[in-house]
């Protein structure tokens, strides 16, 4: 597997075992299928895994722990996260290094070598678009990133708990702009990277967000990004494998799939599956470091690691596939 630049570990294979699929947020599997998975990426050359305390209420790092177990971690890399919400900033530390210190238990491992901010940076007074009454819950104002967030973050690695820190790609887009700009920028980022330019579900904060315009300004502030959502939670596969959400939470990213239809044709007239071209297109995509996939068993495993075999799309190509929306 091809293996590229990611500034906090060096270098890392350019697809990433994600672990919402592994913690049946993308779908139904099974305790085993999800360990085998694992073990699968592995033999793979899957070198890094991305998992959080929020996928599957701790599912996905125990899964992870499991197939660990017993075997050498040497050149593997490993990140979870924190959702921090809007807590005083007295407590932003203990409430980081709580949630880390279980997620080591969990795995079982000594230090994770990336550890990311779980929430939606907003600035201070801006009203969320969508699930405004969340906030304390789901995003993190600026003044408490700058203020208190990343000042934890740094302590953190001084305590040789973390090798490096950032933030994910999701929230308002001056605020993440803003944070790419700081004096103290993000070790790495978060991007959605995918040919519809939709967060879908989770891009409730600004209904003006665009993926685009951040990846873009993680490039042009030399920050190492990570991809995420390159089937935009289902909308770029053949079908949408799971129900909606019972509160329609996700109803955006079912919206998605209708309007992915074009992407679905193209991709028959290429004689390739969706989700395998959407993953071959973030692949494809200058500036990323690698891809997180959101898999859920052996066989879309084995989807996007012979995506990542075959040749990547032209400069065309994916041009052609952006232009569909």
């Amino acid at each position: 597997m091809e293996k590229r630049e990611f500034k906090p570990f060096g270098e890392v294979s350019s697809l990433t075992l994600g672990g919402g699929g592994l913690a049946q947020v993308w779908g139904e599997t099974t305790r085993e299928e999800a360990v085998e998975t694992v073990k699968f990426a592995l033999n793979s050359g899957i070198t890094h895994f991305d998992v959080a305390p929020m996928y599957g209420k701790g599912e996905a790092e125990r899964v992870l722990g499991e197939s660990l177990e017993g075997r050498s971690i040497d050149g593997l890399f490993f990140t979870t996260k924190c959702r921090l919400g809007r807590l005083p900033d007295e407590n932003v530390y203990d409430h980081l290094n709580n949630s880390l210190t279980r997620s080591l238990e969990t795995m079982n491992i000594q230090k994770v070598d990336l550890f990311l901010l779980h929430s939606q940076l907003v600035e201070d007074d801006f009203t969320l678009f969508s699930n405004n009454e969340f906030k304390d819950r789901n995003s993190t104002t600026l003044s408490s990133y700058f203020n208190a967030a990343i000042p934890a973050f740094e302590q953190l690695k001084k305590e040789g708990k973390i090798g490096s820190w950032g933030i994910g790609g999701i929230g308002q887009n001056k605020a993440l702009i803003s944070a790419m700009n700081h004096e103290t920028p993000p070790e790495a980022m978060q991007c959605v990277i995918n040919p519809l330019n939709s967060a879908g579900a989770i891009g409730y904060v600004d209904q003006a967000y665009d993926p685009r315009l951040i990846f873009k300004n993680a490039c042009d502030n030399q920050i190492p990004v990570l991809a995420i959502r390159a089937v935009q939670a289902g909308a770029l596969t053949s079908e949408m494998d799971r129900k909606p959400h019972d509160s329609g939470f996700d109803g955006l990213d079912f919206d998605d799939y209708i309007k992915a239809r074009p992407f679905r044709e193209i991709a028959d007239e290429w004689n390739v599956s969706p989700a395998k071209l959407a993953h071959k297109y973030a692949l494809s995509v200058p500036g990323l470091s690698s891809v997180i996939l959101g898999v859920k068993n052996r066989k879309e495993l084995a989807e996007c690691v012979e995506a990542e075999e075959e040749d990547r799309l032209t400069p065309i190509e994916i041009k052609t596939l952006e232009d569909l929306f």
